[in-house]
């Protein structure tokens, strides 16, 4: 009776909630929204020696608008790859189908605690409801009914930089290869439970078909992935990556650290799943199972690559004192000591995760155990003194959740081989139906090492940190949002560039007002603090002192009509403000987005003005991309910047997209630094891309 009631009065809401619920936003739906450009521009702007090129994100929830996720008989580990549900939503979802039985229709989403309209509206591309379930198919469904792909990219700056006008004769270093970047990758998937496919890729400088890579692409990769056969849950044989607890002990894929979406602390996806990204760093190569049986879950992985790295002999032979002196992590092998650099170290990883789910507790065993062909042996700088240096080291952890009513406890305690500890806490409270908090306090200490991990830390790496962050969203209406954190944190050993243990801050403060589906603002202050060396008077010893920075932001989007949007955004930064290295920087952009009434040609413009007075008041902006593809330039000094991206279905099986960007900097003769260096006052990169199914 209860649950006819229940059906009675969602079926009556529904015409209300057609004018209550926005449908999909004006922008294609791979393109994330603001709080997600966020979270990437904090990742570029935190690794700035290294921008991602993991793809899987992206072609996972292109693959959930194909196929979308039944909320009837969804999991876990499904419902979170979404990444923007947090445990007690995902919690509360499940108790509302014990409760009350499937869902009827997407908007009784609605009844659910914690879910509201925004939220609704972001899953509403991705998941449906459905009485039936195909949760077994056939094998022969598996390898017949999937979706194939073959993508090719082709991209290219194409100033002449000084890489390439070297005279080779000269015997320094030079690119060797021509300037375009390619890509090629085939795909087969069948409705993520059965994937396989090839990458082949080419940097920019690097050799093809020639001289050190006689086999085409600098870089191959294949996998192949399998789910829900049995006991298997999934199966993968070569690429994969593996995330284990919260990243302390193993995270190859994608993760996020801090932002306006403060619920999205938390780590949570499958500890095995396939790679296909033409990064050349973050993946496992080998085999790896995942069994689950009832409550029980157990997970087994080997691996043996070869990795690149910078080489020391200990003569002219390689002999036992050969040793590594770093992992190299950009995967360039254009000059002549980059090519030296591949693949030289081999590296044997295994690994393995057994986990226990009761209701609402999970617990977790990890461990991973790595073994070199070289030892690793860091320059003999203070701050290296308690980095990795071994020839084998493992890491070992637990990690545990559990769900009470609106509190969620996670966390994760770690262990090196030599004994160093790392400890991630954390709690999401939804203390009302609009007001939600979360809390993470870490304590990792300045032995602890990793490799391949990403968790919630300061640092890019989990070592050398204590912090507790706190943040908290509050929705006075469904128009409005607030959303703050603050982040304390200090580092009890030295940093590079830091000669002394060191402490700093985060706070942000965010209020969004969304009143529609046409329209959405947003604006936020940031202020960091972080200690660095300065001694601009050459001192025998580097004072360390803290300086401070402040971020206000903000953006503007509106959907004119089925054919016109536009987004604007002003940000403005203050690096030190009061001190003596003071700089400001200030950064202003507009955007306008289209689409045919056919929808078979679309795209968007860009036209971008930004001063700064130097690199410690850089502004980083997310640029819209071709498909599964994206860019987060930084921009200093003077200049202006404009790009046009295109996208055309020629046929229901052919797409092509073009991107065209140019940099200007009306006052520079020349841009870039050692062999990127372009003695022009411009830099242009085009791309081209084909997208093929069959």
């Amino acid at each position: 009776m209860k649950k006819c009631i229940i059906t009675l009065i969602f079926y009556f809401l529904l015409i209300i909630c057609k004018a209550q619920i926005p449908e999909s936003p004006t922008r294609p739906l791979t393109q994330p929204n603001s709080n997600v450009e966020q979270q990437l521009e904090n990742i570029t702007e935190n690794n700035a020696d290294s921008e991602t090129e993991d793809d899987s994100y992206l072609q996972e929830m292109m693959q959930y608008q194909k196929h979308p996720i039944n909320i009837n008989t969804a999991s876990t580990s499904t419902l979170s790859a979404l990444r923007f549900l947090s445990p007690i939503q995902i919690q509360n979802i499940f108790s509302y189908r014990n409760l009350l039985g499937n869902f009827i229709n997407i908007y009784e989403l609605q009844a659910v605690p914690g879910l509201d309209i925004s939220i609704i509206q972001r899953l509403k591309p991705y998941i449906t409801v459905t009485e039936n379930a195909d949760l077994f198919a056939s094998l022969n469904d598996r390898l017949k009914n999937g979706d194939k792909t073959i993508l090719l990219r082709v991209s290219q700056i194409l100033e002449r930089s000084k890489g390439y006008a070297v005279d080779p004769n000269s015997g320094k270093n030079f690119y060797k290869g021509s300037p375009q970047k390619l890509m090629l990758r085939y795909r087969y998937n069948y409705k993520n439970t059965l994937q396989y496919g090839v990458v082949g890729e080419k940097d920019a400088g690097e050799q093809f078909f020639k001289g050190a890579q006689k086999n085409g692409f600098d870089f191959y990769s294949f996998h192949f992935f399998v789910k829900n056969i049995g006991v298997i849950k999934s199966l993968a044989f070569g690429d994969y990556t593996v995330n284990m607890g919260q990243g302390l002990t193993q995270w190859m894929s994608l993760a996020f650290k801090k932002s306006p979406d403060i619920l999205s602390v938390k780590r949570q996806a499958d500890v095995l799943r396939p790679y296909n990204s033409a990064g050349e760093i973050n993946f496992h190569r080998g085999l790896g199972i995942t069994l689950a049986k009832k409550n029980w879950e157990g997970t087994f992985f080997a691996s043996y690559r070869n990795v690149d790295a910078n080489f020391s002999a200990g003569d002219s032979t390689q002999t036992q004192d050969d040793f590594i002196t770093s992992l190299q992590i950009s995967g360039f092998h254009r000059t002549k000591s980059e090519v030296a650099d591949k693949g030289i170290q081999k590296q044997l990883a295994l690994g393995g995760n057994v986990a226990y789910q009761l209701k609402s507790l999970h617990v977790g065993l990890n461990a991973i155990q790595y073994s070199l062909k070289f030892p690793l042996h860091k320059q003999p700088e203070p701050y290296n003194l308690f980095a990795l240096a071994a020839k084998s080291f493992g890491n070992y952890s637990t990690d545990y959740s559990y769900t009470f009513k609106n509190l969620h406890f996670f966390g994760e305690a770690a262990l090196t081989d030599k004994k160093y500890t790392g400890f991630i806490n954390g709690l999401l409270i939804s203390t009302a139906a609009n007001v939600d908090m979360s809390f993470v306090y870490r304590n990792i200490s300045k032995g602890y090492q990793s490799l391949y991990t990403n968790a919630f830390t300061e640092n890019s790496l989990p070592t050398n940190e204590k912090g507790f962050f706190s943040g908290i969203t509050i929705k006075p209406t469904d128009a409005w949002r607030i959303d703050a954190y603050a982040d304390i944190y200090e580092f009890p050993w030295l940093k590079y560039r830091v000669n002394a243990p060191s402490t700093g801050s985060d706070y942000v403060g965010q209020i969004t007002y969304k009143p529609n589906k046409l329209v959405e603002i947003y604006t936020r202050f940031k202020s960091e603090k972080k200690s660095i060396n300065y001694n601009p008077s050459d001192l025998t010893l580097n004072p360390v002192i803290a300086q401070p920075k402040q971020n206000w932001r903000t953006q503007f989007s509106y959907k004119l009509n089925s054919i016109f949007a536009f987004n604007s955004r002003v940000e403005a930064v203050w690096f030190d403000k009061n001190g003596k290295s003071s700089e400001k920087g200030f950064l202003m952009y507009a955007d306008v987005l289209f689409s045919s009434p056919l929808k078979s040609l679309s795209g968007n413009i860009r036209l971008q003005y930004f001063e700064t007075g130097g690199y410690n008041s850089r502004i980083y902006a997310y640029e819209s991309d071709v498909l599964y593809s994206f860019s987060i330039p930084v921009f200093y000094g003077k200049g202006y910047r404009y790009y046009l991206n295109l996208n055309y279905d020629i046929t229901r099986k052919l797409t092509v997209w073009v991107r065209a960007a140019q940099y200007i900097y009306p006052n520079e003769i020349k841009i870039g630094s050692a062999l990127d260096e372009i003695n022009k006052k411009q830099k242009t990169d085009v791309k081209l891309q084909m997208l093929y199914r069959f």
